[in-house]
């Protein structure tokens, strides 16, 4: 029997939070904003996006077994005694009510985590090892932005007692609204590495921007701020501008607060040493990499901030998975031979390039096989995109990659950088290059696929994936050959930002 889910929002809570009129009583478990994925007992809110309007998409909703939806006008089609929860503002501002009333009647401690790189992967961490200590809701997927925030805000159940938000901006002025929406009693800056770089002028511009994530923050928060980055002067004297006085780092040098005493780096994993405000700690990071042991590093100086037990989120380090797109691995079983695949196909900048190539160099290919990164444009860098793709060739060749197949204008210039024996294949589009790479690959090889979320780089997971003999039958039993629905509604918009 299926545990019974948790009613987030009544009709009078959230009439009360939204200034609006409910039609009838209902309550709902969920709050969703794309009619594809609503599930029964959503409250469905009607945004208006720029390219769709969810009202267009109520009846949907309501059908598919939502328990009311909010609309600022009622669409043509929906019945007379439907559930709705009507609003005179924007739905979108109603959805911003819904998420400021939650953080309010809730006594969850809260984390907010941004960077320019290792977000996503941190927030995950920070769900992980909180969830064995207490009700902990975190952010679903990338949802970090002006609407993804909110929703997450208002999804967060009123008993909960911690919360992990992920704060994402490609412009100046777009993380403090953010930040003062999530009101985080802990802060975590990863890193500042060059990313968005098309709409700053440098990277302490970008610096300057992370640092707005201070401004929803009360003078008892915390800062945890990484003590390697060049940029952590200028983040801590923000902190302090800001009124904070608890700012706490992590990294290597010797004056962190959670510092790096030793850390052996293995194929599939790391072994770490380190020291978190005094307490000498030994543990096993399932995860590889050295950006992973400085980001677990960063989680476990959060969860002593939130008053948490580190020793037990230091064990809990040791089970962490890779969430999707951001370094899953797979076997696939070929009729050429099996190779590896990792799938790095989310998202890209040139600092996360380079820890994932050296990741792939510590994977020792099967018999026959080769290091082979597949690699598409890193987007939104600006005036320096082509320099910063060419300079990746160094971190390659020191990564011992055999072969580098690349698509996409920007990918062009690092390809023209490598030696003649590592230029595996250039093409426009993943689209093209994907049925290239499936006729290349061999049995043995392990496979990288990375690329910035614009260069469709799922489309090269997905054709290697289809070679896989063992899974075929099941692809073809699933696949009934009809294209995704064509009411995207806003949820096309809820893209993740940096």
């Amino acid at each position: 029997m299926s545990e019974a889910k948790t009613v987030l929002w009544t009709a009078e809570d959230a009439a009360a939070a939204t200034s609006g009129q409910a039609t009838r009583s209902w309550a709902a478990t969920g709050v969703s904003i794309d009619s594809r994925k609503v599930a029964p007992g959503d409250l469905f809110v009607a945004i208006k996006g720029p390219n769709f309007d969810g009202h267009d998409f109520v009846a949907k909703a309501l059908e598919a077994g939502a328990a009311a939806a909010l609309v600022s006008t009622v669409p043509p089609g929906v019945p007379g005694d439907a559930s709705l929860l009507a609003v005179e503002q924007d739905t979108l501002a109603a959805l911003g009510d819904l998420g400021h009333v939650a953080r309010l009647r809730t006594q969850a401690r809260v984390v907010g985590v941004t960077g320019s790189v290792g977000k996503t992967s941190t927030k995950e961490a920070l769900r992980h090892v909180l969830s064995a200590q207490g009700r902990t809701f975190a952010t679903e997927g990338s949802l970090n932005n002006h609407w993804g925030v909110p929703l997450s805000l208002a999804r967060m159940p009123e008993d909960s007692e911690f919360g992990v938000f992920e704060l994402g901006m490609n412009h100046a002025g777009e993380l403090g609204p953010l930040s003062r929406q999530v009101m985080p009693d802990v802060a975590i800056i990863t890193t500042v590495e060059a990313a968005h770089l098309e709409f700053f002028d440098s990277v302490e511009a970008i610096a300057d921007a992370k640092a707005e994530i201070f401004e929803g923050m009360n003078p008892n928060g915390v800062a945890v701020l990484n003590r390697d980055n060049p940029h952590f002067g200028r983040l801590l004297a923000a902190a302090r501008t800001q009124g904070l006085s608890r700012i706490w780092s992590f990294g290597s040098h010797v004056d962190a607060d959670a510092r790096l005493v030793d850390c052996s780096l293995h194929a599939t994993c790391s072994a770490v040493t380190a020291i978190i405000r005094g307490e000498r700690i030994h543990y096993s990071l399932a995860l590889p990499g050295r950006h992973w042991v400085m980001n677990s590093l960063a989680v476990l100086l959060a969860v002593k901030a939130l008053g948490a037990d580190v020793a037990a989120a230091a064990r809990a380090l040791s089970t962490i998975a890779p969430v999707k797109g951001r370094g899953t691995r797979k076997r696939v079983q070929a009729a050429q031979g099996a190779f590896t695949l990792i799938d790095e196909s989310y998202n890209a900048s040139p600092a996360a390039m380079t820890a994932t190539f050296a990741v792939l160099g510590k994977i020792d290919p099967g018999a026959g096989g080769r290091r082979l990164a597949v690699l598409g444009d890193m987007r939104e860098l600006g005036d320096r995109a082509d320099a910063l793709h060419a300079a990746l060739a160094e971190p390659l060749r020191a990564a011992h990659v055999d072969a580098v197949y690349a698509c996409g204008p920007h990918m062009r210039a690092l390809f023209d950088r490598l030696p003649a024996a590592m230029r595996g294949a250039w093409t426009d589009t993943s689209a093209e290059l994907a049925p290239l790479l499936a006729g290349a690959v061999r049995g043995g090889d392990v496979v990288l696929i990375k690329g910035s979320l614009g260069s469709r780089m799922a489309t090269v997971v997905d054709a290697l994936s289809a070679l896989d003999t063992k899974d075929n039958k099941q692809t073809e039993k699933n696949n009934n050959g009809s294209s995704p629905a064509a009411d995207t509604d806003q949820a096309a918009a809820h893209g993740h930002k940096g």
